[in-house]
């Protein structure tokens, strides 16, 4: 299964979300550290959810990690957050 999918499957599990988009930006970052052939490294991640609301900006981040978890998180290089409820 491809990263992108992978992000996308656990944050759709952990918040059913009414907005989520997974852009894959690892194009724009070749020839930078953490570039892999084949992208996959680089990530934007647009997530409104309800389960959010209340949350400050760094449990809300801290949130989408752990609904990642670390096995996930270890192969993306950059994920760039745009949470909110």
């Amino acid at each position: 299964m491809a990263v992108s999918d992978e992000i996308r499957t656990r944050l759709e599990a952990a918040f059913h979300p009414f907005r989520l988009e997974v852009v894959d930006e690892s194009d724009a970052h070749r020839g930078h550290s953490g570039y892999r052939d084949g992208g996959e490294s680089h990530f934007r991640v647009t997530l409104r959810a309800a389960d959010l609301a209340g949350m400050s900006l760094i449990a809300q981040h801290r949130a989408v990690h752990a609904a990642l978890g670390p096995d996930l998180i270890g192969r993306i290089h950059a994920l760039a957050l745009d949470v909110g409820s």
